[in-house]
């Protein structure tokens, strides 16, 4: 934001999406906002730091001048929500459902990963907050999440993986969200992961506070890092992401559309109309169809200079299987004797079993 605009900041807040909360700086209670235009946001597979480039326009905002402004400007808190636990199409759905010219999608605001990093550790309170800050703060959040360029539109924000643990709060609020909570079977998210280096790499950076989380959802410190295979580490992984989605589930009722990602790929045109059904869209059956013959289907939905697409997705998986197959049967084995013995992780395994069709 341009130094001469600060004067006119709350109308420029409420007019639309262009000034974007890239980041909650907590220690400071601030926000930064960068400009982005209709298209920044079509590209953008990353709303986080892989957004900026030395021309990024951008300042920060005191917290109190962004809440004053918010209240000025009476913007609503509206937007919907993809929740998933990663490496299951989430990306892409969000893609396609942006397609739509009544969808304005987000993906993976960090603003919202910093809030759901604070929920998820709470042993450790932000820096001068104190009663219903957080509340405040993520409400604020939610509305400048809400914005749209047309008045047409309905943001759905794509939310990081971890964010899950921030679901049922966000899925509880008096707005009402509507989600649509993206997944797939154990066995396929081992093979998933394993197939590719930099998931591997990621899930590994994971598993210590998704060890974390999970403990405290079960009320028990039960496993060691250091004993985990790498199988069994990313099937206790697969267990944090779900079980916190099967929490939220129940909070929000038929406001969830569960999508198991191997089911929609094996029937894109159904489950895309249902997804845009879900959203309040009655998209045409020629409109759908004009989605899927896009690009997105083909390419590669979080870097889409690369072609990618469900037979190259099925390659990649049985490599994984036939490469890995001990890792896979070791944390499937791990999954069984937790969901026996830890409701939260039961609920994980029966979530997954109630996809839509």
């Amino acid at each position: 934001m341009e130094p001469d605009l600060v004067d006119g900041f709350p109308e420029i807040l409420g007019r639309s999406p262009e000034l974007f909360p890239h980041e909650l700086d907590v220690r400071n209670d601030s926000v930064a906002f960068i400009r982005l235009s209709q298209a920044d946001y079509a590209q953008a597979s990353f709303l986080d730091a892989r957004i900026l480039t030395p021309h990024t326009i951008g300042q920060r905002v005191a917290w109190r001048q962004v809440a004053a402004s918010i209240a000025a400007a009476s913007l609503p808190e509206r937007c919907y929500f993809i929740l998933h636990i990663g490496h299951v199409g989430s990306t892409l759905l969000s893609r396609l459902t942006g397609a739509h010219p009544r969808v304005f999608a987000l993906r993976e605001p960090m603003i919202l990963r910093t809030l759901a990093q604070i929920q998820s550790a709470p042993e450790i309170p932000p820096h001068a907050w104190s009663g219903g800050d957080f509340e405040a703060r993520l409400g604020g959040c939610l509305k400048l999440l809400s914005r749209t360029f047309d008045a047409q539109q309905r943001a759905v924000v794509k939310a990081t993986s971890f964010v899950s643990e921030l679901a049922a709060e966000l899925l509880s609020r008096a707005s009402a969200p509507k989600a649509l909570m993206m997944y797939v079977a154990p066995e396929s998210y081992l093979a998933t992961v394993l197939g590719g280096p930099n998931s591997r790499q990621e899930a590994k950076i994971l598993t210590p506070s998704r060890l974390r989380r999970l403990h405290r959802r079960i009320g028990r410190e039960e496993w060691r890092l250091g004993s985990l295979s790498e199988g069994e580490a990313l099937a206790l992984g697969w267990a944090c992401e779900m079980s916190a989605l099967a929490h939220a589930a129940r909070a929000a009722g038929a406001r969830v559309l569960r999508v198991d990602f191997d089911r929609f790929l094996a029937a894109p045109s159904a489950h895309l109309a249902a997804a845009l059904r879900h959203f309040d869209i009655d998209a045409t059956p020629s409109q759908v169809h004009a989605i899927l013959q896009g690009p997105d289907m083909r390419r590669y939905s979080k870097a889409p200079e690369h072609a990618y697409d469900a037979a190259l997705r099925l390659e990649v998986l049985n490599a994984a299987r036939a490469t890995h197959g001990a890792q896979i049967r070791g944390g499937l084995a791990w999954l069984e004797r937790a969901a026996a013995q830890f409701p939260p992780v039961r609920d994980a395994l029966l979530l997954a079993e109630s996809a839509a069709p």
